[in-house]
């Protein structure tokens, strides 16, 4: 891979698509679309949960490595609607709720349809200067549609139970940097696709590669398992997007990982401690092909991982991620050429020059 325009393709195509925890349909379509019509596995189906699941066979069947991306995002759910229009909603996923009030929403309408909307509260002309040091709740803000009643929304597709996402569009920065929403975890679904392309090409592994694209991560996991379950890896990473925190502010101690420094090997979060072994042939290959890679710093976060290395009798697993800014917020930013790393590392590990089991 010589240069980033697929990469940049995928994350605009895969961050710009609204899939909330439980409602990943855009996603599946999107990601069942590219591996059948670019014949990217020897199998592929989506199981009862709506993860979509693939094989690549290698030489040895029994082996399996899993690779696993989540395809949801944090978002919302409309939990009530006014008489006069507006809608009172509750969070999905783990939100900074200091940032919601004034941001741009996109509701999904029942047809499919985007409705654009802002997230508002009472008027702070109309509060006192007590109210406007506190907190706001979730439950003193609304949604404005720009419709009047109870009926335009019902007539427009909208009910309890619709879902949205806060709005951010998919822009280029400086220093190969780009900026959206949902990198969490569509740039790990951008990492596998990529991945499942270049096995395309590539002769035939030692070991069996099995995909998951999983659902509802944001919510605890909950699609990892069943999918681990269902494939039987005898080993498995996680291709995530993790907190870089390389701003103002925070002390080198405290950062977990960097932009520009390379894809981030975890050793241990809230929901896992990673397997040694498998981490060792991580940084054993990144070091013989010339792969730039950082640690995380414990003990932030959890994975699909946490989930997946319980399942069954057990697998030896890890995290590979890629670093990101603004996580968990419709502004985060990261840097390509830390997504163009983490395929080669994963692609050297597949591969595994250093021959460790």
């Amino acid at each position: 891979m010589k240069d980033f325009n697929s990469i940049k393709e995928y994350q605009e195509k895969l961050s710009t698509l609204v899939g909330v925890s439980g409602y990943e349909e855009d996603i599946r379509e999107f990601i069942l679309q590219e591996i059948k019509e670019g014949q990217l596995a020897d199998r592929v189906w989506t199981d009862k949960l709506g993860n979509v699941l693939a094989i690549i066979y290698g030489n040895n069947e029994e082996k399996k490595i899993l690779l696993d991306a989540h395809m949801d995002e944090i978002g919302f759910m409309v939990s009530h609607i006014e008489e006069k229009g507006f809608l009172r909603f509750v969070l999905i996923g783990g939100w900074d709720e200091r940032i919601l009030l004034g941001q741009p929403v996109v509701i999904k309408s029942n047809e499919n349809k985007m409705h654009p909307g802002i997230i508002g509260t009472k008027p702070p002309h109309l509060t006192t200067s007590k109210e406007r040091e506190e907190k706001i709740k979730v439950s003193k803000l609304y949604i404005d549609l720009g419709f009047f009643s109870k009926q335009e929304v019902l007539d427009n597709g909208i009910n309890i139970g619709s879902v949205g996402i806060l709005y951010s569009p998919y822009e280029l920065f400086p220093n190969n940097m780009v900026r959206g929403k949902a990198f969490d975890d569509r740039t790990g679904c951008n990492v596998l696709l990529h991945i499942m392309k270049l096995l395309k090409t590539s002769d035939k592994l030692d070991e069996t590669v099995v995909f998951s694209f999983s659902v509802q991560e944001e919510i605890g996991g909950r699609g990892a398992q069943p999918a681990a379950y269902s494939l039987e890896p005898t080993m498995a990473l996680a291709i995530e997007n993790t907190t870089a925190a390389d701003v103002p502010g925070v002390s080198d101690s405290e950062c977990p990982a960097y932009l520009g420094k390379g894809p981030a090997i975890t050793l241990a979060d809230k929901s896992l401690i990673s397997s040694p072994k498998v981490n060792k042939r991580l940084m054993e290959n990144a070091k013989i092909e010339n792969i730039p890679f950082q640690i995380k710093k414990p003990l932030y976060g959890g994975t699909d991982a946490g989930k997946i290395h319980l399942t069954k009798g057990g697998v030896p697993s890890s995290v590979v991620s890629v670093p990101c800014r603004y996580i968990h917020s419709p502004v985060s930013l990261l840097k390509l050429d830390d997504i163009l790393n983490s395929i080669k590392l994963i692609k050297a590990f597949l591969k595994n020059p250093a021959k460790f089991q």
